[in-house]
């Protein structure tokens, strides 16, 4: 164990959410870092001043956004508020964790992607948002970088978690309603478990205080590819679910908000720099339904 002296302060803002809770729960197992999940009551990260005052009370080494504006449609309606917490936000946490020599990662989407090309996209391909919610969070890793150059920005997919609202929790609540639904097959990319998520976040950090210097865009998702069919199809089979699910075309089900039909993301770099192997989706999922089921 380490002295107290030595024990490094991590904050967690969006403490209400998937990621933010499954790093909490984490935490647990590392006794050497001091924790502090902050929800917006108790820091507006929109407020630069409240930013500054919060990070000049405390000692902080790293921060963690875990905290976003995550209502994809809503978001087509809302572009003012997506843009103040997706990206105005974050770059007043950058700013003030650069002010205050504090590691800044920032959690990011691959709705920042739009490719039609069907290959793994890398860090470095091009973006072109197709949405509201997919620009405000590429203008955030934009004023991040900008900000604080040795930001690290994590550009996650499909996030699922037994905390939270997501996909999973949402199939679960309608399986016991209804006795049929449709799901789009259209939409191609890769399902990540939160828990895995934390799990990566905190071996970053582990890195970078063993003197690794990681900064940029790192790509991560759970292994393996599919869609939303047939992630919904995993969910009924793992459950023992009886709803009979169809596959319909994003024509068919039609939303305010369009979603990229490829996001499919290389994770090769992150791999690479953690020296891990990212588990299976599918493996992750029966994981999760474990603890809900």
């Amino acid at each position: 164990m380490l002295e107290e002296k030595q024990i490094r302060t991590v904050l967690v803002t969006g403490a209400t959410g998937q990621l933010a809770n499954e790093i909490k729960e984490l935490s647990l197992a590392y006794s050497g870092f001091k924790f502090l999940f902050t929800s917006r009551q108790e820091l507006s990260i929109e407020d630069y001043k409240d930013v500054e005052s919060f990070f000049q009370n405390q000692t902080i080494h790293y921060c963690i956004n875990c905290a976003a504006y995550t209502a994809v449609d809503k978001a087509e309606g809302e572009k003012e508020s997506a843009f103040l917490i997706n990206a105005e936000a974050v770059g007043n946490l950058a700013k003030v964790c650069k002010s205050y020599q504090v590691k800044f990662i920032h959690i990011s989407t691959d709705y920042v992607y739009n490719s039609e090309k069907g290959i793994p996209l890398k860090e470095t391909d091009a973006v072109g948002p197709v949405n509201v919610y997919g620009s405000s969070k590429l203008k955030g890793e934009e004023l991040a970088i900008n900000h604080n150059p040795t930001a690290l920005v994590i550009r996650t997919s499909w996030v699922y978690s037994s905390f939270g609202y997501n996909f999973v929790k949402t199939m679960l609540h309608l399986f016991a309603e209804k006795d049929q639904l449709n799901v789009v097959s259209d939409q191609v990319g890769c399902p990540t478990y939160a828990a895995d998520l934390a799990k990566v976040i905190m071996k970053f950090i582990q890195q970078i205080e063993s003197g690794k210097d990681l900064y940029g865009i790192y790509n991560y998702s759970n292994s393996g590819i599919t869609n939303w069919y047939e992630f919904a199809l995993a969910i009924k089979e793992i459950s023992n679910s009886q709803c009979t699910i169809s596959p319909v075309s994003s024509s068919e089900f039609v939303t305010p908000a369009r979603r990229p039909l490829y996001s499919v993301m290389d994770t090769s770099k992150l791999k690479e720099a953690l020296q891990i192997e990212i588990p299976f989706w599918k493996e992750s999922l029966k994981k999760c339904l474990a603890k809900l089921l």
